[in-house]
């Protein structure tokens, strides 16, 4: 029998193969991050292990938040190569690398206010806050290179060379890896030796990024792009955009960063259980994130092309697998939680109740996985301002107040709610604004579908 896929399902190969490339990638980067938590988790001194989870809340900041480079370049990028317009594809990689550029050197410079500030602001004790700083100062110097990878990503992205942001993350998180080795458990360096093989891999990963641009720009449009680099109102519509995922990114990190933040409040041993388990949450959304930037880069060049009737069975399809990822991470860890945890530290009185708590998994990460795919059709779109109201709305409506309330009782149970209120709200939002994005025509056709 002959499975016929219907016409505008036509894109499934194409979505697939753009997807597990992109899935492929994406998971590397929390693998790396796990690997460097086990590393640490097998040392004597749990300090480390501490000290690098809540140093790791300052690089949420600088780097996850600076995620909107990546996002917004793939869609511009995305939309030009819809058009067949190369200068555009070219002027869509300089301005943002421009940006990446300056915010990086920007970050450098400011290093310590920025130490300061943030180890301030958050809760550890003074062993741990040690080893955090330690960390941050060997970690800090990637910025640039950080920040003009995300673009890159981007710009390959939207122009359907995931393969390439594949082989510079293979190069970054395997180079990580062995560096780990090297200067964690051969060397001794501990939590600056982390943050050291952490910047040293991101700069490899830049090198082949930047040799594969070489080979792959059209060059006989470069000396035309120059010239309108800084056109100001093309300049303006990608800061909007850019601003407006900006946004998006620095609530996302804020609900995540105060959470952990809070749980450094309910101890030591709270902090090391929570943030294996946003290890876990983490790989499960790192890898539907690489669901959600296909969503991005095919709605943005139906969008462009006038194939607006595919970017609901886009939205469809890329929902459906962010599920099924989500159900696998999650039950794998609730339903193997010794062998799972186990892989990450061998400190029992961190193992020993981690259990209580692997069940909001399941939940979290559905939920999530179905809201980044939801962010990424309206990133394709390069409609900044929904998104920025569905986060902004969330936060202050369905974060806040149960928040207060965990902070109140002092309860990690209801600290583990607020993720879930927050991105409940966020995806319920994000949902009910879909038919406002579509044409009349796609709009009629999916009423008369429904009634």
């Amino acid at each position: 029998m002959t499975f016929i896929v219907p016409s505008n399902y036509n894109f499934l190969g194409r979505f697939y193969r753009l997807a597990s490339i992109s899935i492929l990638a994406n998971m590397m980067v929390p693998l790396a991050g796990l690997v460097d938590i086990a590393f640490l988790g097998h040392l004597t001194d749990i300090r480390h292990l501490a000290g690098v989870i809540l140093a790791t809340i300052l690089f949420d900041y600088l780097y996850r938040v600076l995620k909107f480079m990546r996002s917004s370049t793939n869609a511009i990028t995305a939309q030009a190569v819809g058009k067949d317009d190369d200068k555009a594809v070219i002027l869509a990689g300089l301005r943002s690398g421009l940006i990446a550029l300056i915010v990086g050197l920007v970050i450098i410079l400011l290093q310590y206010p920025l130490q300061k500030i943030g180890f301030f602001i958050l809760s550890g004790s003074s062993d741990i806050e040690t080893a955090g700083v330690d960390y941050f100062y060997a970690r800090i110097w990637a910025a640039p290179a950080v920040l003009l990878n995300f673009v890159l990503f981007g710009w390959f992205l939207g122009r359907e060379m995931n393969w390439v942001m594949l082989l510079m993350s293979m190069v970054g998180n395997v180079s990580n890896v062995i560096l780990d080795y090297f200067m964690i458990s051969k060397w001794g360096w501990a939590s600056a030796g982390a943050g050291l093989a952490t910047a040293l891999s991101q700069y490899l990963a830049l090198l082949i990024g930047l040799i594969w641009m070489v080979f792959t720009i059209p060059w006989q449009v470069v000396p035309s792009a120059i010239k309108e680099l800084f056109h100001w109102v093309s300049l303006k519509e990608t800061f909007v955009l850019k601003a407006n995922i900006l946004i998006r990114f620095i609530i996302l990190i804020s609900v995540y960063s105060i959470f952990t933040n809070l749980s450094a409040s309910m101890g030591t041993n709270v902090l090391a259980q929570n943030g294996l388990l946003l290890q876990i949450a983490l790989l499960s959304q790192f890898t539907i994130n690489g669901v959600g930037m296909t969503t991005q880069t095919m709605i943005g060049n139906f969008k462009s092309k006038g194939n607006s009737q595919q970017m609901i069975p886009v939205l469809i399809v890329a929902v459906v697998t962010s599920v099924v990822i989500a159900l696998g991470f999650s039950s794998t860890s609730i339903l193997f939680p010794d062998h799972v945890f186990g892989l990450l530290t061998n400190h029992t009185e961190i193992n020993q109740d981690i259990n209580q708590f692997t069940i909001w998994l399941l939940p979290i990460s559905v939920i999530t996985g179905i809201t980044f795919v939801l962010e990424g059709y309206f990133i394709g779109l390069k409609e900044g301002g929904i998104l920025r109201n569905a986060v902004l709305i969330s936060f202050f409506v369905a974060f806040i107040p149960v928040l207060i309330a965990a902070w109140y009782f002092h309860n990690n149970h209801l600290l583990w709610s607020t993720l879930l209120s927050y991105m409940t709200s966020n995806m319920i939002f994000l949902a009910v604004s879909i038919p406002q994005t579509l044409p009349v025509k796609v709009t009629d056709e999916l009423t008369d579908k429904t009634a």
